[in-house]
Protein backbone atom coordinates (compact mmCIF):
# COMPACT_ATOMS: atom_id res chain seq x y z
CA UNK A 1 0.00 0.00 0.00
CA UNK A 2 0.86 3.43 -0.60
CA UNK A 3 2.19 6.20 1.42
CA UNK A 4 -0.80 8.30 0.61
CA UNK A 5 -2.89 5.81 0.85
CA UNK A 6 -2.02 4.77 4.18
CA UNK A 7 -2.12 8.33 5.20
CA UNK A 8 -6.10 8.53 4.01
CA UNK A 9 -6.86 5.74 5.43
CA UNK A 10 -5.87 7.16 8.87
CA UNK A 11 -7.62 10.89 9.00
CA UNK A 12 -10.49 10.57 10.78
CA UNK A 13 -13.61 11.06 8.93
CA UNK A 14 -11.91 9.69 5.31
CA UNK A 15 -14.51 8.23 2.89
CA UNK A 16 -14.88 4.11 3.36
CA UNK A 17 -15.44 2.39 0.01
CA UNK A 18 -18.95 1.85 0.40
CA UNK A 19 -19.14 -1.87 1.33
CA UNK A 20 -17.22 -1.05 4.54
CA UNK A 21 -19.83 1.92 5.63
CA UNK A 22 -22.46 0.87 8.62
CA UNK A 23 -25.19 1.19 6.26
CA UNK A 24 -23.88 -0.94 3.50
CA UNK A 25 -23.85 -3.57 6.09
CA UNK A 26 -27.55 -2.83 7.66
CA UNK A 27 -28.94 -2.75 4.72
CA UNK A 28 -27.48 -5.87 3.00
CA UNK A 29 -28.72 -7.39 6.95
CA UNK A 30 -32.18 -6.63 6.49
CA UNK A 31 -32.38 -7.83 2.93
CA UNK A 32 -30.90 -11.58 3.99
CA UNK A 33 -32.94 -11.28 6.74
CA UNK A 34 -36.84 -10.69 4.95
CA UNK A 35 -34.92 -13.86 3.17
CA UNK A 36 -34.54 -16.22 5.70
CA UNK A 37 -38.33 -15.40 7.27
CA UNK A 38 -39.58 -16.17 3.87
CA UNK A 39 -37.83 -18.95 3.01
CA UNK A 40 -36.71 -20.73 6.54
CA UNK A 41 -39.91 -18.94 8.66
CA UNK A 42 -39.01 -21.09 12.20
CA UNK A 43 -35.19 -20.84 12.00
CA UNK A 44 -35.89 -16.63 11.71
CA UNK A 45 -37.78 -16.61 14.48
CA UNK A 46 -35.14 -18.00 15.90
CA UNK A 47 -33.43 -15.17 15.04
CA UNK A 48 -35.21 -12.59 18.10
CA UNK A 49 -32.53 -12.31 21.07
CA UNK A 50 -30.22 -10.57 17.90
CA UNK A 51 -32.37 -8.31 17.68
CA UNK A 52 -33.21 -7.97 21.28
CA UNK A 53 -30.02 -7.49 22.97
CA UNK A 54 -29.06 -5.33 19.87
CA UNK A 55 -31.85 -2.51 21.61
CA UNK A 56 -30.80 -3.64 25.09
CA UNK A 57 -26.88 -2.12 24.15
CA UNK A 58 -28.58 0.72 23.16
CA UNK A 59 -30.94 1.28 25.93
CA UNK A 60 -27.89 0.89 28.33
CA UNK A 61 -26.35 3.88 27.33
CA UNK A 62 -29.15 5.87 26.59
CA UNK A 63 -29.60 7.21 30.10
CA UNK A 64 -26.04 8.54 31.18
CA UNK A 65 -25.68 9.89 27.22
CA UNK A 66 -28.87 12.05 27.90
CA UNK A 67 -27.31 12.70 31.03
CA UNK A 68 -23.87 14.24 30.68
CA UNK A 69 -25.54 15.69 27.39
CA UNK A 70 -28.34 17.69 29.09
CA UNK A 71 -26.17 18.94 31.94
CA UNK A 72 -23.52 20.07 30.51
CA UNK A 73 -25.18 21.56 27.99
CA UNK A 74 -27.62 23.58 30.44
CA UNK A 75 -24.69 23.94 32.98
CA UNK A 76 -22.83 25.97 30.57
CA UNK A 77 -25.99 28.11 29.69
CA UNK A 78 -26.01 29.16 32.82
CA UNK A 79 -29.22 31.26 32.12
CA UNK A 80 -32.31 29.30 33.72
CA UNK A 81 -34.65 31.59 31.55
CA UNK A 82 -32.54 30.16 28.54
CA UNK A 83 -33.69 26.65 29.21
CA UNK A 84 -37.18 27.55 29.95
CA UNK A 85 -37.53 29.40 26.32
CA UNK A 86 -35.85 26.77 24.48
CA UNK A 87 -38.12 24.26 26.36
CA UNK A 88 -41.45 26.77 25.37
CA UNK A 89 -40.08 26.73 21.97
CA UNK A 90 -39.18 23.07 21.84
CA UNK A 91 -43.12 22.28 22.76
CA UNK A 92 -44.90 25.01 20.53
CA UNK A 93 -43.30 23.72 17.41
CA UNK A 94 -43.99 19.91 18.59
CA UNK A 95 -47.82 20.66 18.74
CA UNK A 96 -47.83 22.57 16.17
CA UNK A 97 -46.62 19.72 13.51
CA UNK A 98 -48.32 17.07 15.95
CA UNK A 99 -51.73 18.85 15.10
CA UNK A 100 -50.43 18.87 11.38
CA UNK A 101 -49.64 14.99 11.03
CA UNK A 102 -53.03 14.39 13.00
CA UNK A 103 -55.14 16.16 10.67
CA UNK A 104 -52.74 14.49 7.69
CA UNK A 105 -53.69 11.13 8.78
CA UNK A 106 -57.42 12.23 8.84
CA UNK A 107 -57.38 13.06 5.45
CA UNK A 108 -55.00 10.26 4.03
CA UNK A 109 -57.96 7.88 5.34
CA UNK A 110 -60.57 9.96 3.76
CA UNK A 111 -58.70 10.05 -0.04
CA UNK A 112 -57.61 6.39 0.42
CA UNK A 113 -60.76 5.17 2.42
CA UNK A 114 -58.79 1.69 3.30
CA UNK A 115 -61.35 0.29 5.83
CA UNK A 116 -63.98 0.04 2.73
CA UNK A 117 -65.30 -3.54 1.41
CA UNK A 118 -65.02 -5.38 5.39
CA UNK A 119 -68.36 -4.88 6.43
CA UNK A 120 -67.37 -6.01 9.86
CA UNK A 121 -70.06 -7.34 12.76
CA UNK A 122 -68.24 -5.98 16.04
CA UNK A 123 -70.40 -9.17 17.70
CA UNK A 124 -67.89 -11.80 15.16
CA UNK A 125 -64.94 -10.45 16.04
CA UNK A 126 -62.57 -12.33 18.83
CA UNK A 127 -60.88 -9.91 21.05
CA UNK A 128 -58.52 -11.72 23.37
CA UNK A 129 -55.22 -11.16 21.55
CA UNK A 130 -56.34 -7.30 22.78
CA UNK A 131 -56.29 -7.58 26.74
CA UNK A 132 -52.92 -6.83 27.14
CA UNK A 133 -53.12 -3.53 25.48
CA UNK A 134 -56.37 -2.36 26.33
CA UNK A 135 -55.34 -3.18 30.17
CA UNK A 136 -51.82 -0.85 29.75
CA UNK A 137 -53.88 1.77 28.20
CA UNK A 138 -56.41 2.23 31.06
CA UNK A 139 -53.50 2.46 32.97
CA UNK A 140 -51.83 5.25 30.91
CA UNK A 141 -54.46 8.19 31.54
CA UNK A 142 -52.84 12.18 31.14
CA UNK A 143 -52.63 12.28 34.90
CA UNK A 144 -50.62 9.27 35.39
CA UNK A 145 -48.99 9.85 32.16
CA UNK A 146 -47.73 13.11 34.37
CA UNK A 147 -46.93 11.57 37.59
CA UNK A 148 -45.00 8.80 35.85
CA UNK A 149 -42.44 11.78 34.92
CA UNK A 150 -41.08 11.85 38.35
CA UNK A 151 -39.49 8.74 39.38
CA UNK A 152 -39.63 6.86 43.13
CA UNK A 153 -35.93 7.56 42.82
CA UNK A 154 -33.04 8.87 40.81
CA UNK A 155 -31.38 5.63 40.36
CA UNK A 156 -34.91 4.29 39.63
CA UNK A 157 -34.88 6.78 36.63
CA UNK A 158 -31.92 5.19 35.27
CA UNK A 159 -32.64 1.61 35.85
CA UNK A 160 -36.08 1.48 33.94
CA UNK A 161 -34.53 3.34 31.58
CA UNK A 162 -37.33 5.69 31.15
CA UNK A 163 -36.33 8.91 29.03
CA UNK A 164 -38.69 11.48 30.36
CA UNK A 165 -37.68 10.59 33.84
CA UNK A 166 -34.03 11.09 33.15
CA UNK A 167 -34.57 14.10 31.27
CA UNK A 168 -36.62 15.64 34.33
CA UNK A 169 -34.04 14.42 36.50
CA UNK A 170 -31.04 16.24 33.97
CA UNK A 171 -32.63 19.51 33.68
CA UNK A 172 -33.09 19.76 37.40
CA UNK A 173 -29.33 18.69 38.15
CA UNK A 174 -28.34 20.80 35.32
CA UNK A 175 -29.97 23.75 36.41
CA UNK A 176 -28.55 23.07 40.55
CA UNK A 177 -25.10 22.72 38.83
CA UNK A 178 -25.56 25.87 37.04
CA UNK A 179 -26.05 28.01 39.79
CA UNK A 180 -23.20 27.39 41.65
CA UNK A 181 -21.26 29.26 38.99
CA UNK A 182 -17.21 28.99 39.39
CA UNK A 183 -17.52 26.28 41.89
CA UNK A 184 -19.20 23.66 39.88
CA UNK A 185 -17.13 24.03 37.02
CA UNK A 186 -14.86 21.41 37.83
CA UNK A 187 -18.02 18.76 37.95
CA UNK A 188 -19.38 20.27 34.33
CA UNK A 189 -15.48 19.57 33.19
CA UNK A 190 -15.78 15.97 34.76
CA UNK A 191 -19.44 15.23 33.06
CA UNK A 192 -17.93 16.13 30.16
CA UNK A 193 -15.05 13.99 30.68
CA UNK A 194 -17.28 11.61 31.07
CA UNK A 195 -19.48 11.81 28.38
CA UNK A 196 -16.21 11.24 25.98
CA UNK A 197 -15.83 7.52 27.41
CA UNK A 198 -19.39 6.92 26.05
CA UNK A 199 -17.32 6.27 22.53
CA UNK A 200 -18.63 2.49 23.82
CA UNK A 201 -21.77 3.77 21.05
CA UNK A 202 -19.68 3.36 18.43
CA UNK A 203 -18.99 -0.03 19.62
CA UNK A 204 -21.80 -0.77 19.97
CA UNK A 205 -22.87 0.12 16.75
CA UNK A 206 -20.57 -2.46 14.75
CA UNK A 207 -23.10 -4.55 15.62
CA UNK A 208 -26.04 -3.12 14.69
CA UNK A 209 -26.03 -4.80 10.79
CA UNK A 210 -27.06 -8.11 13.20
CA UNK A 211 -29.06 -6.28 15.11
CA UNK A 212 -31.34 -5.35 12.26
CA UNK A 213 -30.89 -8.75 10.54
CA UNK A 214 -32.85 -10.48 14.21
CA UNK A 215 -35.34 -7.88 14.18
CA UNK A 216 -36.26 -8.54 10.39
CA UNK A 217 -36.08 -12.31 9.91
CA UNK A 218 -38.37 -12.58 13.07
CA UNK A 219 -41.06 -10.43 11.94
CA UNK A 220 -40.86 -11.76 8.80
CA UNK A 221 -40.70 -15.35 10.26
CA UNK A 222 -43.52 -14.76 12.45
CA UNK A 223 -46.00 -12.59 10.53
CA UNK A 224 -45.00 -14.01 6.94
CA UNK A 225 -44.93 -11.01 4.27
CA UNK A 226 -48.73 -12.99 3.28
CA UNK A 227 -49.89 -11.73 6.49
CA UNK A 228 -49.90 -8.19 4.98
CA UNK A 229 -51.58 -9.17 1.90
CA UNK A 230 -55.67 -8.90 2.91
CA UNK A 231 -54.25 -5.28 4.39
CA UNK A 232 -51.83 -3.83 1.38
CA UNK A 233 -54.08 -1.08 1.21
CA UNK A 234 -54.00 0.28 4.38
CA UNK A 235 -50.26 -0.64 4.59
CA UNK A 236 -49.68 1.35 1.17
CA UNK A 237 -52.00 4.41 2.38
CA UNK A 238 -50.04 4.73 5.43
CA UNK A 239 -46.28 4.54 4.08
CA UNK A 240 -47.55 7.08 1.19
CA UNK A 241 -48.92 9.59 3.73
CA UNK A 242 -46.03 9.39 5.42
CA UNK A 243 -43.77 10.07 2.47
CA UNK A 244 -46.18 12.91 1.41
CA UNK A 245 -45.63 14.18 5.21
CA UNK A 246 -41.55 13.81 4.80
CA UNK A 247 -41.21 14.65 1.42
CA UNK A 248 -43.26 17.93 1.45
CA UNK A 249 -44.57 19.00 4.92
CA UNK A 250 -40.66 18.45 6.93
CA UNK A 251 -39.37 19.35 3.46
CA UNK A 252 -40.98 22.92 3.40
CA UNK A 253 -40.15 23.51 6.98
CA UNK A 254 -36.38 22.36 5.94
CA UNK A 255 -36.41 24.44 3.02
CA UNK A 256 -37.04 27.38 4.94
CA UNK A 257 -33.94 26.74 7.18
CA UNK A 258 -31.81 26.42 3.98
CA UNK A 259 -31.21 22.58 3.18
CA UNK A 260 -32.68 19.82 1.57
CA UNK A 261 -35.14 17.18 3.62
CA UNK A 262 -32.98 14.29 0.76
CA UNK A 263 -30.12 15.59 1.91
CA UNK A 264 -30.32 15.45 6.09
CA UNK A 265 -32.23 12.11 5.36
CA UNK A 266 -29.01 10.66 3.29
CA UNK A 267 -26.91 12.56 6.39
CA UNK A 268 -28.64 9.89 9.00
CA UNK A 269 -28.93 7.18 6.82
CA UNK A 270 -27.39 4.74 8.67
CA UNK A 271 -30.04 5.80 11.89
CA UNK A 272 -33.02 5.30 9.39
CA UNK A 273 -31.68 1.77 8.20
CA UNK A 274 -31.24 0.77 12.25
CA UNK A 275 -34.44 2.04 12.47
CA UNK A 276 -36.43 0.22 9.18
CA UNK A 277 -34.25 -3.24 10.80
CA UNK A 278 -35.36 -3.01 14.50
CA UNK A 279 -38.32 -0.99 14.39
CA UNK A 280 -37.01 1.25 17.44
CA UNK A 281 -36.47 4.94 17.07
CA UNK A 282 -34.92 4.39 20.76
CA UNK A 283 -31.91 2.46 18.19
CA UNK A 284 -30.56 5.56 16.62
CA UNK A 285 -31.21 8.12 19.76
CA UNK A 286 -27.58 8.04 20.66
CA UNK A 287 -26.28 8.58 17.41
CA UNK A 288 -28.41 11.07 16.28
CA UNK A 289 -27.16 13.22 19.73
CA UNK A 290 -24.02 13.00 18.41
CA UNK A 291 -24.36 13.46 14.29
CA UNK A 292 -26.84 16.60 15.13
CA UNK A 293 -24.51 18.22 17.43
CA UNK A 294 -21.64 17.54 14.43
CA UNK A 295 -24.09 19.68 12.49
CA UNK A 296 -24.18 22.45 14.05
CA UNK A 297 -26.89 22.29 17.16
CA UNK A 298 -25.90 23.46 20.33
CA UNK A 299 -25.49 20.65 22.75
CA UNK A 300 -27.91 22.04 25.06
CA UNK A 301 -30.85 22.28 22.25
CA UNK A 302 -29.77 19.12 21.24
CA UNK A 303 -30.08 17.65 24.71
CA UNK A 304 -33.40 19.22 25.54
CA UNK A 305 -34.98 18.65 22.18
CA UNK A 306 -34.21 15.22 21.07
CA UNK A 307 -35.08 13.85 24.93
CA UNK A 308 -38.36 15.37 24.66
CA UNK A 309 -39.33 14.73 21.22
CA UNK A 310 -39.72 11.00 22.19
CA UNK A 311 -42.53 11.37 24.07
CA UNK A 312 -44.49 14.96 22.42
CA UNK A 313 -42.88 14.89 19.12
CA UNK A 314 -44.71 11.65 17.60
CA UNK A 315 -45.79 12.32 13.49
CA UNK A 316 -45.17 9.15 12.34
CA UNK A 317 -47.24 7.93 15.38
CA UNK A 318 -49.98 10.69 14.87
CA UNK A 319 -50.58 9.69 11.25
CA UNK A 320 -51.06 6.11 11.96
CA UNK A 321 -53.30 6.94 14.83
CA UNK A 322 -56.03 8.98 13.01
CA UNK A 323 -55.64 6.54 10.29
CA UNK A 324 -56.10 3.88 12.17
CA UNK A 325 -59.19 4.88 13.94
CA UNK A 326 -60.62 6.03 10.66
CA UNK A 327 -60.15 2.66 8.70
CA UNK A 328 -61.88 0.88 11.64
CA UNK A 329 -64.64 3.21 11.48
CA UNK A 330 -64.72 2.20 7.62
CA UNK A 331 -64.56 -1.36 8.42
CA UNK A 332 -67.44 -1.26 10.56
CA UNK A 333 -69.55 0.96 8.15
CA UNK A 334 -69.60 4.14 10.92
CA UNK A 335 -69.60 7.56 9.25
CA UNK A 336 -68.15 10.13 11.07
CA UNK A 337 -69.42 13.67 11.35
CA UNK A 338 -67.02 16.84 10.70
CA UNK A 339 -67.47 17.35 14.84
CA UNK A 340 -66.40 13.88 15.61
CA UNK A 341 -63.93 14.13 13.52
CA UNK A 342 -62.27 17.11 14.85
CA UNK A 343 -62.90 15.56 18.71
CA UNK A 344 -60.94 12.34 17.64
CA UNK A 345 -58.15 14.83 16.87
CA UNK A 346 -58.65 15.88 20.35
CA UNK A 347 -58.60 13.24 21.53
CA UNK A 348 -55.17 11.66 19.69
CA UNK A 349 -53.35 14.76 21.03
CA UNK A 350 -53.67 13.86 24.26
CA UNK A 351 -53.28 9.91 24.26
CA UNK A 352 -50.76 10.54 22.02
CA UNK A 353 -48.49 11.48 24.91
CA UNK A 354 -49.86 8.82 27.19
CA UNK A 355 -47.91 5.88 26.29
CA UNK A 356 -44.12 6.70 26.61
CA UNK A 357 -42.18 4.12 27.51
CA UNK A 358 -44.79 1.20 27.09
CA UNK A 359 -44.27 -1.66 25.42
CA UNK A 360 -46.38 -1.62 21.95
CA UNK A 361 -46.38 2.29 22.36
CA UNK A 362 -47.86 3.17 19.44
CA UNK A 363 -50.74 0.38 19.92
CA UNK A 364 -51.03 0.77 23.23
CA UNK A 365 -52.27 4.97 22.07
CA UNK A 366 -54.34 3.74 19.61
CA UNK A 367 -56.49 1.54 22.23
CA UNK A 368 -56.65 4.30 24.83
CA UNK A 369 -58.09 6.71 21.56
CA UNK A 370 -60.60 4.22 21.04
CA UNK A 371 -61.45 3.52 25.07
CA UNK A 372 -62.03 7.57 25.34
CA UNK A 373 -64.02 8.10 21.57
CA UNK A 374 -65.87 5.03 22.32
CA UNK A 375 -68.31 5.51 18.54
CA UNK A 376 -65.76 2.66 17.18
CA UNK A 377 -65.41 -0.33 18.80
CA UNK A 378 -62.07 -1.28 20.41
CA UNK A 379 -62.64 -4.66 18.56
CA UNK A 380 -61.95 -3.43 15.38
CA UNK A 381 -57.76 -3.32 16.33
CA UNK A 382 -57.82 -7.56 15.90
CA UNK A 383 -57.86 -6.61 12.21
CA UNK A 384 -54.63 -4.09 12.75
CA UNK A 385 -53.01 -6.16 15.41
CA UNK A 386 -50.96 -8.88 12.77
CA UNK A 387 -49.72 -6.06 10.71
CA UNK A 388 -49.08 -3.76 13.14
CA UNK A 389 -44.79 -4.11 13.45
CA UNK A 390 -44.91 -3.49 10.00
CA UNK A 391 -46.84 0.36 10.10
CA UNK A 392 -44.76 0.51 13.14
CA UNK A 393 -41.62 0.92 11.14
CA UNK A 394 -42.41 3.29 9.41
CA UNK A 395 -43.95 5.22 11.90
CA UNK A 396 -40.09 5.08 14.19
CA UNK A 397 -38.49 5.81 10.70
CA UNK A 398 -41.18 9.41 10.35
CA UNK A 399 -40.47 9.55 14.22
CA UNK A 400 -37.02 9.83 13.57
CA UNK A 401 -36.74 12.11 11.01
CA UNK A 402 -39.61 14.66 12.41
CA UNK A 403 -37.20 14.42 15.82
CA UNK A 404 -33.83 15.63 13.44
CA UNK A 405 -35.69 18.70 11.61
CA UNK A 406 -37.50 19.76 15.07
CA UNK A 407 -33.93 19.97 16.43
CA UNK A 408 -32.60 21.85 13.90
CA UNK A 409 -35.79 24.22 14.15
CA UNK A 410 -35.12 24.85 17.51
CA UNK A 411 -31.82 25.56 16.96
CA UNK A 412 -32.15 27.91 14.46
CA UNK A 413 -34.78 29.90 15.72
CA UNK A 414 -32.38 29.88 18.78
CA UNK A 415 -29.56 31.65 16.81
CA UNK A 416 -27.49 28.45 17.67
CA UNK A 417 -26.96 27.03 14.48
CA UNK A 418 -23.61 26.77 12.95
CA UNK A 419 -24.51 27.43 9.38
CA UNK A 420 -20.94 26.27 8.09
CA UNK A 421 -21.21 23.37 9.63
CA UNK A 422 -24.76 22.88 8.39
CA UNK A 423 -23.50 23.00 5.04
CA UNK A 424 -20.49 20.75 5.35
CA UNK A 425 -22.43 18.35 6.73
CA UNK A 426 -25.11 18.01 3.93
CA UNK A 427 -22.35 18.85 1.02
CA UNK A 428 -20.07 16.03 2.48
CA UNK A 429 -23.40 13.31 2.68
CA UNK A 430 -23.80 14.49 -1.17
CA UNK A 431 -20.08 13.70 -2.23
CA UNK A 432 -20.49 10.37 -0.47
Amino acid sequence: MSESAVMTSSVPGAKKPFYRTLYFHVFVAIIIGVLLGHFAPSLAVKMKPLGDAFIKLIKMVIGPIIFCTVVTGIAGMGDMKKVGRVGGKALLYFEIVSTLSLVIGLVAGHIFHPGSGFNLNPATIDTKALTGYTTAAHQQNTVEFLMHIIPDTVTGAFASGNVLQILLISVLFGAALAATGERGRPLIAMIDYFAHTFGIVHIIMKVAAIGAFGSIAFTIGTYGIGAVVPLLKLIGAFYATLAVFVIVVLGAISRLLGFSILRFMSYIREEILIVLGTSSSEAALPQMLEKLERLGCSKSVVGLVIPAGYSFNLDGTNIYLTMAVLFIAQAFNIELSLTQQLTLVGVAMLTSKGASGVAGAAFVMLTSTLLVFPLIPVSGMVLILGIHRFMGTGLAIANTIGNGVATLVVSAWEHELDRSKLNAGMSRRRAD
